[in-house]
């Protein structure tokens, strides 16, 4: 399958991807299983590496950055939960659409955003709605 990035041009990171039609045999398996992800749960890139035996968390966030604006780019996060910087506010705004746990910022962490909360949002695909994945830190 053949993805066409949404039709801005314009993805999380705020890249654009030319007129290529065609995405890499990679990106196009990490937009998979970024899409397999479900509402309210998240994987790190780490995991998504993991999952498809391939690459690793680098490769896996160069990949969301350039063509994630086609999937739901928001549920593929760091390991720290830390939200995406320069997209907190509309990752945010998707995780509380969702109900994603999220954990309160303290009040001397920078801008008072929260994190997820890694513990209860991470997802194993394992098809189920709980479980983590096993992957170690990234």
């Amino acid at each position: 399958m053949s993805r066409i990035p949404d039709q801005s041009g314009e993805h999380a990171e705020g890249e654009r991807t030319g007129d290529a039609h065609q995405l890499p045999d990679y990106a196009e398996r990490v937009l998979e299983v970024a899409e397999l992800i479900p509402p309210g749960r998240v994987m790190t890139y780490g995991d998504v590496a993991e999952w498809l035996d391939e690459g690793g968390p680098r490769q896996v966030g160069r990949v969301m950055a350039l063509y994630g604006g086609a999937v739901p780019w928001w549920r593929v996060v760091r390991a720290d939960g830390a939200l995406l910087p320069g997209h907190e506010l509309r990752a945010l705004g998707h995780y509380r659409q969702e109900g994603t746990p999220l954990r309160e910022a303290a009040r001397s962490a920078e801008g008072h955003l929260p994190r997820i909360d890694m513990a209860r949002a991470r997802w194993g695909g394992d098809g189920g709605d709980g479980g983590d994945c096993g992957a170690g830190a990234d």
